[in-house]
């Protein structure tokens, strides 16, 4: 089954493009580093992560400072994302203009920024919530640096599965942050956002195979068939859809939260499965501004059934 990659994708969809536009200044430049359209991704799951452990909602200040130490510290990981992967950014179209491969910053500026970054994120979380919040933040860098990008992005197929754990940590700051501890509710978050990681970033993947495989990175819509990504897909969704349920007795959550999770959980599910009977590039890109449009979602269906309760 050959992928169709002929469909014109949409420019502009959280920032992701075929290939994104320079920034016009230093200062945009530094801000591209930072990937903050990610990071918003992240974000949408750390105030109701919040309001969960709080049940209700936590102080503003509370709220503001856990937003921002979080955008710093996933910031600077991008940063130095950036930074080791230069190299192989300047192979793929979609990445030929960030910053470190059109040279407006050189990598000993970008690696000071996003050092700079990981060190307020961590005094801000520690001096505005707790050390327990500042550690999950920066623990979630190191992983995402030292096991994703340093190891497993260039060597396994299965990167982005492992390494997805980085992008699950900021529900563990958030409740961190509310509580100083941790819990079975907060586990079972991380869960939920580890699973549907894998199936949001194939789809994606899928779209820009050509890339990666330029760059020499396994991906796995790269190194197997096309056929076994969408099994893949299909089966993480699933997962993914009995997580967000297995939720439900744990976190003492409703019936908001259950048939929104049950819904969109399907729906998921489906658009998996209709992906493997038409493989084309349009449609991987569906599920994919789906899979962000599922997350968004579930979290807000789980902040309103806590505020309705």
């Amino acid at each position: 089954m050959a992928l169709d990659v002929r469909p014109v994708i949409p420019s502009r969809f959280f920032g992701h493009k075929s290939r994104g536009a320079a920034p016009s200044s230093r200062i945009g430049a530094y801000i591209a580093l930072m990937k903050l359209r990610v990071v918003e991704l992240l974000l949408v799951t750390t105030v109701p992560t919040m309001v969960l452990a709080e049940g209700g909602w936590p102080s503003f200040q509370l709220i503001a400072v856990t937003l921002i130490g979080g955008t710093l510290a996933a910031g600077g990981a991008n940063a130095i994302n950036m930074y080791i992967d230069r190299d192989i950014d300047k192979l793929m179209v979609r990445t030929q203009n960030r910053p470190l491969v059109t040279g407006a910053i050189t990598p000993r500026a970008a690696m000071m920024f996003a050092v700079a970054l990981e060190i307020v994120a961590f005094a801000v979380l520690w001096v505005g919530a707790n050390l327990l919040a500042a550690v999950l933040a920066v623990s979630a860098t190191l992983f995402y640096v030292f096991v994703y990008s340093l190891w497993l992005k260039r060597t396994s197929k299965q990167n982005i599965v492992i390494g997805g754990a980085a992008g699950a940590m900021p529900v563990l700051v958030g409740w961190a942050a509310v509580t100083n501890s941790l819990g079975w509710a907060p586990v079972a978050l991380f869960v939920v956002i580890f699973l549907w990681t894998p199936p949001h970033f194939w789809a994606l993947a899928i779209r820009h195979a050509d890339d990666y495989k330029a760059a020499g990175v396994p991906m796995m819509p790269v190194v197997v068939s096309l056929e076994r990504t969408v099994r893949s897909m299909t089966l993480y969704a699933v997962l993914l859809t009995v997580s967000t349920l297995v939720l439900m007795p744990i976190a003492d959550l409703g019936w908001i939260y259950g048939i929104t999770a049950l819904v969109f959980g399907v729906a998921f599910v489906i658009g998996s499965v209709r992906l493997g009977s038409d493989p084309s590039a349009k449609r991987s890109m569906r599920l994919f501004t789906f899979s962000i449009s599922y997350v968004t979602a579930v979290f807000v269906a789980l902040t309103v059934d806590v505020l309705l309760r």
